[in-house]
């Protein structure tokens, strides 16, 4: 669940690598669960990433570079796993909202991988690890007596590749549009939050039953439900 916090916090450059492979059933994504004991988001399942780190910039202070060496160094760290720059497809951009502890402007990248490297957790900070098919994982989500629970942007970031077949058709649909910029607003509802996105017609206003398009993702109970209609 999110953490609320009272006071304006910092926000953090982060990346995240979404990793996906062709199984045998259909595309797979890579999914590692943070160790219990972490502070942090201990327990949830997420993507492999992490804080940008000041070794992450180049001379320039380009922040997009920063985060795409992130993205690369934190995939070798937490899966064990070794990709390049080629590899990477920007898929969108989520900055945790106001009122969260701890507050992130991440970089999301689509990657392919497209060997037989085996993936590696520390057992530290990543206790497991697992490929799943998008409809696998979010079918466990509306299982009640099911502890798999994820955070509405890799819930998003899941459903935007979950009607692709194969890892190249997942690349070509990411590749050709501009990635998506989410700026979250909260806004409370009975047992949850709902995230309000741009292109919602409540976001400015932070009103749910504003009339007109809908861009907004419901966290209720530990379950999740993602919705995008014009």
């Amino acid at each position: 669940m999110l953490e609320l916090s009272d006071s304006v916090e910092p926000i953090h450059p982060a990346a995240t690598v979404v990793l996906v492979r062709d199984g045998n059933d259909g595309l797979e994504v890579l999914l590692v669960q943070r160790n219990k004991a972490v502070q942090h988001m201990g327990g949830m399942w997420v993507f492999p990433g992490g804080k940008v780190d000041a070794a992450d910039y180049p001379e320039d202070g380009d922040e997009y570079i920063a985060a795409r060496n992130a993205a690369i160094r934190e995939t070798r760290e937490e899966a064990g796993l070794e990709v390049d720059a080629g590899q990477l497809v920007y898929q969108s951009h989520w900055t945790t909202p106001e009122g969260a502890k701890k507050r992130f402007a991440t970089w999301f990248f689509l990657t392919i991988l497209n060997d037989d490297q085996e993936v590696t957790v520390d057992g530290g900070e990543i206790a497991n690890h697992r490929w799943v098919r998008p409809e696998v994982a979010f079918a466990e989500l509306q299982d009640e007596q099911h502890p798999f629970r994820l955070m509405p942007p890799t819930y998003v970031s899941l459903v935007d590749v979950a009607d692709c077949s194969c890892c190249t058709e997942a690349a070509a649909l990411i590749g050709q549009r501009e990635a998506i910029i989410y700026a979250p607003r909260m806004v409370f509802v009975e047992d949850g939050i709902c995230f309000l996105y741009d292109g919602d017609a409540g976001y400015e206003r932070e009103e749910l039953d504003h009339s007109g398009p809908r861009h907004r993702t419901y966290m209720v109970n530990g379950k999740l439900e993602y919705i995008r209609e014009n």
